[in-house]
């Protein structure tokens, strides 16, 4: 009688590599693993043998890198989705994308349940679980961290687990820092990073990105092109989204933008410090704001800058397979559909600055910005609308002089006596 299945998000490291024998053991499936390229830079090809050596009945290696792009991260991107501020959410837009394929491969399978390796304090749990039961409530969910069945709690003992069943220990290179990477982002964690105090040593770390005192004076310029809110184009030619980030990467990288230091909050309630390398995320985001302030309106504008403080939170807690998510990017997807043209950026040492942007469906008028009265705007015409504008406070102002209080009588508390010489 064949045995049940159970799909494994497999990253080919030591975690995964000890949860295949694990699963084997102690719940008796088959164990499927997949791999899901959104641009980490391994080799799947060794990975993929290092799986079906440790007992796998069968590895598959998908890559996603584009799909991961386009669907996932030019959303956020048309959304000016921002984490706290500052994170440009490399992780938490990859996470849901992975539970998708999970979930896809448990369906083709016939799997009766998803195994991943995410630990009990990170957020990654809740976001790959979020994504399951989106689409597949009915499949289990097994968190091998948190199941009463694991009993090892630190890397020596995850090798002598795999030592003791003739198995091999996967050789990864001597990783300092807790990363996690992606084609968006490099994230690290750990070591002088656990103590706020502390300063990041970037020439120790980075991996991605030049140290900016270390980058070219000089700098360079790059100008993006864009069709309602994505990215087509790059310095004049057009690219598809894969390779317009690679070549961004490059580019911000060695100019040393995208850099982030930031004390998160997590989702499961705790706070943790990370530093983030995302230097084409960083561009395109400067880019993009750009073109979003002179094709939206400010209405559109000042209620976009709302539904992307929710989208980001959504994003970042695992919640994209909602009804409000899909709710959001519907809402984006209209208001950009006149974000189109190209917007001039400068990268220099770390900085990146603004160099012109131009779209056919620019609200920006000279005529009417212009110092010099036009036929579109007569001065005097703003007369009638702050007398309206500013109504409200006339009104409330003659109210508090007629009652002797407030701050518009003229022994106002309110006033500071000034200097008369």
């Amino acid at each position: 009688m064949a045995k049940d299945k159970v799909i494994l998000a497999y990253s080919g490291g030591l975690d995964t590599t000890v949860i295949i024998p694990w699963l084997k053991e102690n719940y008796d499936y088959d164990v499927i693993a997949v791999c899901i390229d959104v641009g980490q830079g391994d080799d799947w090809e060794t990975i993929k043998n290092r799986a079906l050596k440790t007992g796998a009945s069968a590895c598959y290696v998908v890559d996603a890198k584009q799909e991961y792009i386009e669907e996932y991260v030019w959303t956020a991107l048309k959304a000016n989705a921002v984490y706290e501020d500052e994170y440009l959410l490399g992780t938490s837009t990859a996470r849901p994308l992975i539970g998708k394929i999970l979930v896809e491969y448990a369906r083709q399978e016939k799997a009766v349940a998803i195994c991943h390796g995410a630990t009990g304090k990170g957020n990654d749990q809740v976001r790959f679980e979020l994504a399951i039961k989106a689409f597949a409530p009915d499949i289990k969910v097994i968190a091998a961290w948190r199941d009463d069945k694991w009993n090892m709690d630190s890397r020596e003992a995850e090798i002598k687990f795999l030592e003791d069943r003739g198995l091999e220990v996967p050789m990864k290179k001597d990783q300092s820092y807790s990363r996690d990477e992606n084609v968006w982002h490099l994230s690290h964690e750990g070591l002088e990073l656990e103590k706020t105090e502390n300063e990041p040593n970037y020439k120790h770390m980075l991996k991605n990105t030049t140290v900016p005192e270390e980058a070219s004076d000089e700098g360079e310029y790059v100008t993006i092109d864009f069709e309602k809110g994505i990215p087509v184009g790059l310095n004049g030619k057009k690219m598809n989204a894969l390779d317009l980030l690679n070549e961004l990467n490059v580019i911000g990288g060695r100019n040393g933008v995208g850099l982030v230091d930031i004390c998160e909050n997590r989702c499961v309630g705790m706070k943790s410090r990370g530093v983030y390398e995302t230097p084409g995320g960083a561009i395109l985001y400067f880019a993009h704001r750009m073109m979003d302030h002179i094709c939206l309106d400010r209405d559109t504008y000042h209620f976009k800058q709302h539904v992307s403080l929710k989208m980001a939170e959504l994003i970042y807690d695992g919640k994209w397979f909602t009804t409000l998510m899909d709710s959001c990017i519907a809402f984006m997807d209209k208001a950009e559909e006149t974000v189109t043209g190209w917007a001039k950026v400068k990268v220099v040492k770390g900085a990146i600055r603004g160099a012109g942007s131009g779209s056919k469906y620019s609200l920006y008028n000279e005529s009417i910005a212009s110092f010099t009265t036009g036929e579109l705007y007569n001065h005097k015409d703003a007369q009638g609308f702050i007398t309206l504008f500013g109504l409200p406070l006339k009104v409330r102002a003659m109210m508090e002089q007629s009652v002797g209080e407030g701050q518009a009588i003229k022994e106002s508390k309110s006033f500071k006596k000034r200097p008369t010489e």
